[in-house]
């Protein structure tokens, strides 16, 4: 892509591999990299991408053997909450219909592979019809779309003999607008069911990663996910695959002929540590995209993945 560049963040694929751990939430603001992460992880791991080594010759993953075998091996269902944005219950759980429909055409290959019968099918018309006209003659109950995900896990294991990765992006987008419209109650039972069925009552699933935003409160959501490592912005773990380190802030700007001044601003990379909510790192010296995010930590040299009208265009380039 013109005028771009990539850092690569594959040594994330090593790490959270190595981890093992059985579900992973991982929490970061808007534009830290969690949606291309999750991206490269599909990329990485799922059978339809087999055999695209040249995806990850150049990336630091690659030099390990390990992982050159892995690569292209997992069955993989991806899904994304990041347009489930209703102001009613109804309008969100469309949303979610729709979105794990995406999944189901995603994975529609699995229809057609024979070891289906003829019921189990049904369930890729089911959500395929209801996603594209949602009427209320064809209204989905809340067992069958809490439990679709692990039906098609199960089914997919079935297909490969194989347990699959899930990999779900922006997890809390409809619970935050369900919270902010007043429904949360109700959707809140939906999504922990859900969530229940899909990684903690799943027998075809290997492992999965969530992110989002926010780590909504283990006692409403997750509390039957006993099996959930929650990995937040001050954790340790990760704390290098999600935003830019100094360096790789640095070489970017060589890449582009330029350089950073940081005495400008009268601080240095190490300076930081946490900022949440209104209270900006250097007073006067933030805007309001960085407040939005609500949270921003730069003590481990971690830094935005995204510079739109803050620091780093307050600083002086050279």
């Amino acid at each position: 892509m013109s005028g771009s560049f990539y850092v690569d963040k594959s040594s994330f694929i090593k790490e959270w591999w190595e981890q093992d751990d059985d579900v992973t939430l991982i929490t970061r603001p808007r534009r830290f990299g969690k949606t291309l992460n999750m991206s490269m992880m599909e990329c990485f791991f799922s059978i339809k991408y087999a055999g695209r080594s040249e995806l990850f010759e150049d990336l630091s993953v690659w030099n390990d053997e390990i992982f050159r075998k892995l690569q292209g091996t997992f069955p993989v269902i991806f899904v994304s909450f990041a347009g489930v944005k209703a102001n009613n219950f109804r309008g969100a759980k469309d949303g979610i219909i729709k979105a794990i429909a995406n999944a189901y055409n995603a994975c529609s290959y699995v229809k057609e592979s024979g070891v289906l019968t003829e019921e189990e099918k049904s369930f890729y018309d089911i959500f395929q019809d209801y996603s594209v006209n949602p009427s209320p003659e064809k209204r989905i109950s809340d067992l069958v779309v809490t439990a679709s995900l692990q039906t098609l896990a199960l089914y997919m294991e079935r297909l490969y003999s194989k347990k699959v990765l899930i990999f779900l992006d922006e997890y809390d987008t409809p619970l935050q607008e369900a919270y902010i419209s007043g429904y949360w109650d109700e959707l809140a039972g939906f999504v922990r069911e859900l969530f229940n069925l899909t990684f903690k009552e799943n027998k075809g699933l290997d492992r999965a990663i969530m992110t989002g935003i926010t780590r909504v409160s283990k006692e409403s959501i997750f509390s039957d996910l006993n099996n959930l490592e929650v990995v937040t912005t001050t954790s340790d773990k990760y704390c290098e695959s999600f935003g830019f380190t100094e360096d790789e802030v640095n070489e970017a700007l060589n890449q582009l002929g330029r350089e950073l001044c940081w005495d400008v601003c009268g601080i240095g990379m190490t300076d930081f540590d946490l900022a949440v909510g209104k209270e900006s790192i250097i007073p006067g010296q933030l805007q309001s995209f960085w407040i939005q995010a609500c949270l921003i930590r730069i003590g481990q040299t971690r830094v935005p993945t995204a510079w739109p009208g803050g620091l780093f265009e307050r600083a002086e380039l050279k």
